[in-house]
């Protein structure tokens, strides 16, 4: 069976940065031209220029790079995913050379998934229109709350109203598949307005709708005042862990009441409108990711490899975007997500920026990890057939204690995490993984 990939394009820059964010994405200062960027400290004109730049030779270098590495590069792309950072700051010359680049490589197909995270009121008509053009057929909007106060707190640019006329525009010119974020646990979010921004996703009909509990980075803005019991950007309003907890349930059940069925812990779609890109993530299928702090994980014989380019702006502008390979660690066991966008998963595995072989034990481990994430769980017969009796008797072992605590319900072979079971995940992670690798 042919093995399609997805590319992941990270587009580090920003019109302002969040205050509880610690990406490695850095503030947009545009110039007379409209085209200077700084990010990590930077601040001369043509920095996005230069990046695009640097983008588009690492695309052109990609199976130079799979084949220093042993790895199978698939020809053809089914799923792009421009993250960030917000990429619709960039130009439509700037995307037609990132897609000419993609396209001059790879083999992208007809009906391929093209997503673009964007924030409300933040992509130009002309770089939409050239974006129609080259097949975008998805939008992410980094909307986070839909109550203004809230939005503004936490240094986001936009109203409720800019976001719901950005819904409008993209419906308007045919897209349909449209995802809002939010974000659980704001500073100043109260449980009514945690439920206002969630019947606001739901009444605006949007087919997809991402829910992530605040994770404060103690580098970020938010946490360092937090740690510091200060006032400033209303670290002192932060949700506590329960309350969090709470609005977080809360969220599962009105969504899927109105017919946005959860599939990952923190992705809910309509039926058939399940983000295709992000799904390979979970299952472990092949992706590459382009630019700054991206990550890739490609097939390599029976096994597979990892890699994460720097965070460094400087030094992937200069072409050190990538590390040596080394060999696979076996006693590190996977982290977790620290973010609000997807590309956080790609850190629970990568050790940026070295290169890791990722063995059987090590691709056992995330098949169990990653698979529980989604609602339908991990069928055991196939992780049985695929990894062994051995990894699979250890964490079968470990099962009972789990089931009776209600963290997880096995049907047939398959096995997934109760409603319970998602709110704490990780420990049923670690418990089951510390038993199937001892």
């Amino acid at each position: 069976m042919e093995r399609l990939l997805g590319a992941y394009i990270s587009v580090p820059f920003c019109r302002a940065k969040c205050s509880y964010c610690n990406f490695a994405s850095g503030v947009l200062g545009m110039g007379a031209s409209g085209d200077g960027a700084s990010g990590a400290g930077a601040s001369e004109p043509g920095r996005m220029e230069r990046y695009v730049e640097r983008v588009c030779a690492e695309i052109g270098s990609a199976r130079e790079r799979a084949a220093e590495l042993r790895a199978e590069l698939p020809g053809r792309v089914d799923t792009v995913y421009f993250g960030g950072g917000t990429p619709s700051l960039l130009g439509a010359e700037q995307m037609r050379r990132l897609f000419a680049a993609l396209r001059g490589e790879f083999e992208v197909s007809a009906d391929a998934e093209i997503t673009i995270e964007c924030a409300p009121g933040q992509m130009g008509d002309e770089t939409f229109e050239e974006l129609l053009r080259l097949g975008m057929n998805r939008v992410s909007f980094g909307v986070q709350s839909f109550v203004d106060a809230e939005a503004r707190a936490v240094g986001r640019m936009h109203t409720r109203a800019m976001c719901l006329a950005e819904i409008a525009r993209m419906r308007a010119a045919g897209v349909e598949e449209i995802n809002v974020d939010l974000i659980v646990g704001l500073p100043r979010q109260t449980a009514a307005s945690w439920r206002e921004s969630v019947d606001v996703g739901i009444e605006c009909g949007v087919p997809h709708v991402s829910v992530y509990m605040l994770e404060v980075d103690e580098d970020s803005r938010l946490g360092r005042e937090m740690l510091a019991h200060g006032t400033r950007y209303g670290a002192e309003s932060v949700a506590s862990e329960d309350e969090t907890a709470e609005r977080y349930a809360a969220a599962c059940e009105w969504l899927e009441a109105s017919g946005v069925m959860q599939y990952e812990i923190s992705n809910f779609a309509r039926k058939g409108h399940e983000s295709r890109h992000n799904v390979k993530y979970w299952r472990r299928e092949p992706y590459v990711g382009f630019g700054l702090d991206a990550h890739s994980m490609l097939r390599c014989g029976e096994g597979a490899v990892r890699w994460g380019n720097t965070s460094d702006l400087e030094k992937y502008l200069a072409g050190r975007e990538q590390g040596t390979v080394t060999p696979a660690s076996q006693d590190r066991s996977p982290g977790t997500p620290t973010g609000n966008r997807e590309q956080d998963e790609l850190r629970l595995f990568a050790v940026d920026p070295e290169v890791e072989r990722i063995g059987l034990e090590r691709g056992f481990e995330e098949a169990m990890f990653l698979g529980l994430r989604m609602n339908e769980g991990i069928d055991l017969e196939a992780l049985r057939a695929e990894f062994g009796a051995e990894l699979m008797g250890g964490a079968v072992a470990a099962l009972s204690d789990v089931e009776e605590a209600g963290l997880v319900e096995r049907e047939g072979s398959w096995l997934r995490l109760t409603a319970r079971g998602r709110m704490v995940s990780n420990e049923v992670f670690s418990r089951l993984l510390v038993e199937a690798t001892v």
